[in-house]
């Protein structure tokens, strides 16, 4: 069973423009629920896109909350 950090690659790594919030909540060492919370009353440092009912949170927005330059 793999560690929930060796499930997801460095988001120096990922060229994806969104990622899921499960993805994000991980980068931004949050819980996902943080990041539905942020998402529902748009409040949080980053605001996702909603395609098709479901959240994107843009990997752009991340690295810069999290000052990683690529």
């Amino acid at each position: 069973m793999e560690t929930v950090s060796n499930q997801f690659q460095p988001i120096e790594q990922i060229t994806l423009a969104v990622i899921s919030t499960e993805q994000a909540a991980f980068y931004l060492n949050r819980k996902p629920q943080t990041l539905r919370i942020w998402a529902m009353s748009e409040c949080g440092l980053i605001r996702p896109l909603r395609i098709n009912g479901r959240l994107a949170w843009p990997v752009k927005e991340i690295r810069k909350v999290l000052g990683v330059e690529v």
